[in-house]
């Protein structure tokens, strides 16, 4: 095995990694990402042809999401050939081990891009902008034909009102309104975890978008809501509105806003108490606590049922 920042891959790894690539590559360095949650996350420096190249390596070693969606490896490797068409950077995908049998978990092994994940930007107007021009390139592609679709992370028939609120009756109309009648929408190519930290940057520019693995065809209001209710979270409501506006100054005719889609990417992401993403201290957002996490989140439930 390879000593890889305290986590050891194992030499199968390595060696498929190797033949993905070609017959004359060598590992130079290896070095686990942040924000691997659900998964382990690797950049891999590789020898060959006489230059050194950068790849991604995922391996999928949740047993539970594997059992929910065991087609992990294969879904990435797909969604990633349909987002090479988005007018975004992406990246491209080598190799994928789709069971597991090559390197004992399921596995994708990609391009590196450019870029750096930028979340003290120098003009807040500007970053929004490229955040919300971005998405709006990913949702012109129709997925008609792409095999996976879109499905909520918790049964809404099940949903509670959360103990940690300071607004239950609110709360509890929001609920109401996700049981009722879906809003039409138009279904595109979405990349279904669309935030901050899957946006890469150069120069004050987007140069890329990674996190691929739960792209799907679905309603634009999924990727824009979810990221309206990180960017309330990590900035507060006013960033949130701010990119709702860029996203449909950008869009045009083609989006028709609904804050269904909004509530409904906020009762998404309530598992629990809410807590501080780690990845947002390790990009340099210092300050953010639980408490002001809850709150922002109740703020931003309050601000979504006044769109009603």
């Amino acid at each position: 095995m390879k000593k890889a920042s305290g986590h050891m891959l194992p030499d199968r790894v390595l060696k498929w990694v190797i033949q993905s690539v070609g017959p004359d590559a060598s590992i130079q360095s290896i070095q686990e990402l942040h924000g691997g949650m659900s998964s382990l996350v690797h950049r891999i420096s590789v020898g060959a042809d006489h230059s050194e190249k950068e790849f991604v390596l995922r391996l999928f070693t949740n047993a539970d999401w594997l059992r929910a969606e065991p087609d992990l490896a294969l879904h990435e490797a797909e969604s990633l050939r349909v987002a090479s068409r988005t007018g975004v950077q992406t990246p491209h995908i080598i190799a994928f081990d789709e069971t597991g049998i090559e390197c004992g978990v399921p596995a994708v092994l990609m391009t590196k891009l450019e870029g750096t994940v930028e979340l003290r930007p120098e003009s807040m107007t500007r970053w929004v902008n490229e955040l919300a021009d971005a998405l709006v390139k990913i949702h012109s592609i129709e997925a008609d034909d792409f095999p996976w679709t879109y499905f909520t992370y918790h049964d809404i028939a099940s949903l509670e009102i959360p103990g940690w609120s300071s607004v239950p009756d609110l709360w509890k109309s929001a609920i109401e309104i996700l049981k009722g009648p879906r809003p039409e929408s138009k279904e595109c190519f979405i990349h279904r975890d669309y935030h901050p930290t899957n946006v890469l940057w150069s120069e004050n520019t987007v140069s890329g978008v990674v996190d691929w693995v739960n792209s799907c065809k679905g309603p634009a209001g999924i990727d824009v809501g979810h990221c309206r209710v990180n960017l309330a979270m990590l900035f507060g409501i006013q960033t949130a509105d701010l990119f709702l506006s860029a996203y449909e100054n950008s869009a045009g005719l083609y989006y028709k806003y609904d804050p269904y889609w909004d509530i409904l990417s906020l009762a998404d992401i309530v598992d629990g108490p809410p807590e501080v993403y780690p990845g947002w201290p390790a990009f340099g957002v210092t300050g953010l606590t639980d408490k002001l996490i809850m709150e922002r989140l109740d703020r931003y439930l309050i601000s979504l049922l006044e769109r009603i």
